[in-house]
């Protein structure tokens, strides 16, 4: 072994023995700046919020510290207290939901394609669309009643409309080439449906399911301050009624996550049904 070759080697080996951590630290470096880069702002609101309210800057019975309100929150879901809340308003605001989309998803392709459906309903639907569910729901109550056919219809009645006028503007929007095309190959009207329509109309129908869903969320907590003994919105109104403001606050939370969850859920399957698409987001 020449000395020449000693020299080479110990200057290769602290270069390779360092180089694992140093590749460790550059890519902890790169997650870090991801995560600061979206969460940043979220995080920074957070750890005002924790100081504001531990060091008297705000009324902290009011505005409880986010360690307070983790700690409500811990307590709720180990103790199954706020368990059974979110399974009523889960099943509340899931059967609604599938009826919206039941509903909804049919009638806007047929309105979409066939302009004499769309002459017909379009201003029957436009006059039910610009009245506010929660102005119709003491009417659902009078029908109704106070159980939980009144919540599950207010919540189906808000949530149809974003999906359906999402599903007609889908069909409106399908390439007019693609069917002109179509057409010319001599392909029949349920080939173009199924091939062309169909596809092109996907995204705009997930939007409105994602705009459906947030609006499902948000009759529901409305729907359970009235005439309700169990659920998320109870919660939220009985914890304030009785001071507990953390559970509120806590409550409030998992009504954010549920909302989180849902969004991302219909964001996921979308990216798997248009893999052609880029209008994911």
């Amino acid at each position: 072994m020449t000395l020449q070759h000693i020299e080479r080697t110990a200057s290769i080996g602290p270069r390779e023995g360092y180089g694992l951590p140093t590749e460790l630290l550059r890519l902890a470096g790169r997650t870090s700046a991801r995560i600061l880069s979206r969460y940043g702002v979220l995080l920074g609101f957070l750890g005002l919020w924790q100081v504001a309210a531990s060091s008297g800057w705000v009324n902290a019975a009011v505005l409880p510290p986010v360690d307070t309100i983790v700690a409500a929150l811990w307590k709720g879901l180990a103790g199954g207290s706020l368990l059974g809340d979110i399974a009523i308003s889960l099943q509340r605001a899931g059967l609604a939901f599938a009826a919206a989309v039941l509903v909804a998803i049919p009638l806007g392709l047929m309105m979409g394609q066939a302009r004499a459906v769309e002459t017909a309903l379009d201003p029957i639907l436009q006059l039910f669309r610009q009245t506010s569910a929660l102005a119709l729901y003491p009417v659902f109550i009078l029908l109704l009643g106070l159980g939980e056919a009144s919540k599950v219809f207010v919540i189906f009645w808000a949530t149809l409309f974003p999906l359906l006028l999402n599903t007609i503007s889908g069909v409106k929007e399908v390439d007019p080439k693609l069917l002109e095309m179509a057409r010319a190959y001599g392909a029949r009207r349920l080939t173009i449906f199924r091939r062309v329509v169909l596809p092109g109309a996907v995204p705009s129908i997930f939007v409105g399911l994602r705009l459906g869903a947030t609006t499902a969320l948000l009759l529901l907590i409305a729907s359970e301050m009235i005439g309700a003994n169990k659920g998320i919105g109870f919660q939220v109104m009985n914890a304030q009624y009785n001071f507990q403001i953390p559970l509120m606050f806590a409550a409030i939370v998992i009504l954010a996550a549920l909302g989180l969850i849902a969004n991302q859920a219909l964001v996921i399957l979308q990216r798997r049904l248009c893999r052609w698409s880029n209008q994911v987001g």
